[in-house]
C-alpha cells in the first residue's frame, strides 16, 4: 500500500506507523498490528495521526461545533423543557439518558465527526463520521492507498448537510419531497436513501460551478480552537458572508497576512507582488483565491477548474436598500428553501433502536413521522443580531414520551441561509404574501386602512394554525425569547403599508 499517496503525504508511503501505529520492528503480523489504527483521524486517534503535523488543525477541529455538537444539545433540552448546561455533559460525545439526550442518541448524533469509520463508503448519502477523513479522505481505489487533500468536494459535505437545513440538497436544486406527494410537475428522482426529491432550480453560486469549499474558509468548517486569541463566540459564526466577496471593503497586502493563515500564502493561484491586495472575511481570513484586478474581481476555483468573474453590489441596483437596511441578503434573494410544517415523535419503550452515542442497538426507540412539506419562498423572521433573515420551521410537532404527563406541543422556527441565491424576489411575495409574514397559508385581505387574515390550515394547541410562526393581533417579540423571532406588530404593520410598485397585486392564496 505504498501508491496513491498525495504529494504532500508522499513521504508517509515508508513509514505506515506514523498514521496507523502499530510496531514497524516486530517480525509477526499479529505483533506488528498490536494497536493498529485502522481508520487513523478518527477524532479519537486524531491527536496522534494527524497531531504532530496538524497540531492547530486538530485542536480546532476538536473544539469545533461540528464537532462537539454544543448548540445542537442545548437547543434539544430546551426545546423539550429540560435542563441545558450540564457541566461534563454538554456535548454529542457525553450525553446523559433524559428525554432530549436520548432523542439525539438516536436520531441526530450520526453526522458529527466523532462518529467512527467502519468501513469504506463511496455513497455521499451514508459517508459520515470519521473527524479529519469526514472531509479530507478523497476516494478510495481498488489498488493502492487512499489520498489525502485540502480540496474537499461537495460530496464530502453531503451526507450530514443534506439533512435537517438540506443545505447540500438545496444548492444544487434538490427538493425533498413527501413520499405520497404525485403532483409534483417537475422532473422526480430518489436518492440512495430512499427520499424522493424534485429539481427546483440550484443556486446561482452551483449553477456558475462553485463547490462549498470556493466560499466557506477553514476557519469556517474547522473551527478556532481552544487556544485562539478569537473568543469562543467567534466558532459559532459563519466566516464568509456575501459582502466579502460583492462588496468589498477590508483589504490585506502579504506583508499584513496574519502568521496564522501563513501556509495559504503558497496556494494563491495567481502571481503576486508586494502591491497585491487581498479581500479578508469579518474575522481577518484572507480570501487567498481572489483576485482583486484593477477593474474587476476574479474567483479562481479551490478544484483548479476555472475561474469565475464576480459581478460587484451597486447602490443603483438597489434603490430600496436604506429602507431595506436591515435585510439580509438572502431575505430577498433566497429563491426558496425547505419547509416541514406537520410533524410528530413518538418515544417507543418497549422497542429497540440504534445508539449513535454509545456505537450499539439499546432500549428505547424514537419514531418520526413527517407531513405537508413545502418548498417555496421562506418566512421571514428576527435573528439574534437583530436582522431580518430568511427562517423554516425547526419544529411543529406533538411528542410524547412516557416520562411525560402529556403530550408535548412545541412549535420554533430557525434561522437558515438557504443556499438558492437567484434573482430577487417581488414586492408583493414579502410584503403582501402571509407565508412570508409567518401567519401561514390563507386570505389576506385588506379593508381601508386595517388587514384582516383568515388562515388556511387547522389551528392547534397554541392557538395558531398548523403552518404559521405568529398572528396579526398575536405578534410580539421579547428579549428572553430564543432567536429568532416573528415579526413584531409594529415591523407587520410598516411592511403591510408599504405601497407595492405599479403592475404587482396582491395574492391572498399566499
Amino acid at each position: 500500500m505504498q501508491q496513491g499517496f498525495n504529494a504532500a503525504h508522499a513521504p508517509l508511503a515508508q513509514n505506515c506507523v506514523h498514521c496507523h501505529a502499530g510496531n514497524a520492528n516486530a517480525v509477526t503480523e499479529t505483533s506488528a498490528h498490536r494497536g493498529l489504527i485502522a481508520f487513523p483521524g478518527d477524532m479519537d486517534s486524531a491527536q496522534q495521526a494527524c497531531g504532530d503535523c496538524h497540531a492547530d488543525k486538530v485542536d480546532g477541529v476538536t473544539h469545533s461545533l461540528m464537532h462537539t455538537g454544543k448548540g445542537l444539545v442545548s437547543t434539544t433540552r430546551q426545546v423539550l423543557g429540560e435542563t441545558t448546561d450540564r457541566p461534563g455533559h454538554n456535548d454529542l460525545q457525553h450525553l446523559t439518558h433524559s428525554p432530549a439526550d436520548s432523542l439525539l442518541r438516536k436520531l441526530c448524533a450520526s453526522c458529527h465527526l466523532g462518529q467512527q469509520k467502519t468501513a469504506h463508503r463511496v455513497d455521499a448519502t451514508s459517508d459520515r463520521g470519521g473527524g479529519c477523513l469526514a472531509c479530507h479522505i478523497d476516494h478510495y481505489p481498488d489498488k493502492g492507498h487512499p489520498a489525502l487533500t485540502a480540496v474537499v468536494g461537495d460530496a464530502r459535505c453531503f451526507g450530514c448537510h443534506s439533512r435537517s437545513g438540506r443545505i447540500s440538497l438545496s444548492y444544487a436544486g434538490l427538493a425533498e419531497i413527501d413520499d405520497t406527494d404525485r403532483s409534483a410537475t417537475t422532473a422526480t428522482g430518489q436518492l440512495n436513501d430512499g427520499r424522493r426529491v424534485e429539481f427546483r432550480g440550484d443556486d446561482r453560486h452551483h449553477a456558475a460551478g462553485m463547490s462549498c469549499i470556493d466560499c466557506h474558509t477553514a476557519r469556517d468548517l474547522m473551527g478556532i480552537g481552544a487556544t485562539a486569541t478569537t473568543p469562543p463566540a467567534g466558532q459559532t459564526l459563519v466566516d464568509i458572508a456575501c459582502v466579502d466577496c460583492h462588496a468589498i471593503t477590508r483589504t490585506i497586502t502579504l506583508d499584513q497576512w496574519p502568521d496564522a493563515y501563513g501556509p495559504l500564502q503558497r496556494r494563491i493561484p495567481f502571481p503576486t507582488n508586494a502591491d497585491s491586495r487581498f479581500p479578508v472575511t469579518t474575522s481577518g481570513t484572507p480570501l487567498w483565491n481572489i483576485e482583486l484586478r484593477s477593474d474587476e474581481t476574479w474567483l479562481y476555483r479551490k478544484d483548479g477548474q476555472g475561474i469565475l468573474r464576480i459581478p460587484p453590489y451597486h447602490d443603483s441596483d438597489h434603490p430600496l436598500a436604506t429602507e431595506h437596511a436591515r435585510l439580509d441578503c438572502s431575505a430577498c434573494h433566497a429563491s426558496w428553501a425547505p419547509q416541514c410544517y406537520g410533524c410528530h415523535l413518538q418515544y417507543d419503550a418497549k422497542g429497540r433502536q440504534y445508539d449513535h452515542a454509545s456505537a450499539k442497538t439499546t432500549p428505547g426507540r424514537w419514531i418520526e413521522q413527517r407531513a405537508d412539506i413545502r418548498n417555496g419562498p421562506p418566512p421571514l423572521g428576527v435573528k439574534a443580531d437583530g436582522r431580518i433573515g430568511a427562517v423554516v420551521p425547526g419544529m411543529i410537532m406533538h411528542i410524547t414520551h412516557p416520562d411525560w404527563p402529556e403530550t408535548r406541543f412545541v412549535r420554533r422556527f430557525a434561522a437558515i441561509e438557504p443556499h438558492t441565491t437567484g434573482r430577487a424576489r417581488s414586492c408583493d411575495s414579502c410584503h403582501r404574501s402571509s407565508t412570508a409574514l409567518g401567519l401561514g397559508q390563507g386570505q389576506l385581505r385588506q379593508s381601508g386602512q386595517q388587514w384582516t387574515f383568515q388562515p388556511g390550515m387547522k389551528i392547534l394547541a397554541d392557538g395558531l394554525a398548523a403552518d404559521a410562526w405568529t398572528g396579526l393581533d398575536q405578534a410580539t417579540q421579547t428579549s428572553a425569547a430564543p432567536a429568532p423571532q416573528p415579526l413584531s406588530r409594529q415591523e407587520l404593520a410598516r411592511i403591510l403599508a408599504a405601497p407595492l410598485p405599479p403592475g404587482e397585486k396582491i395574492d391572498n392564496r399566499q
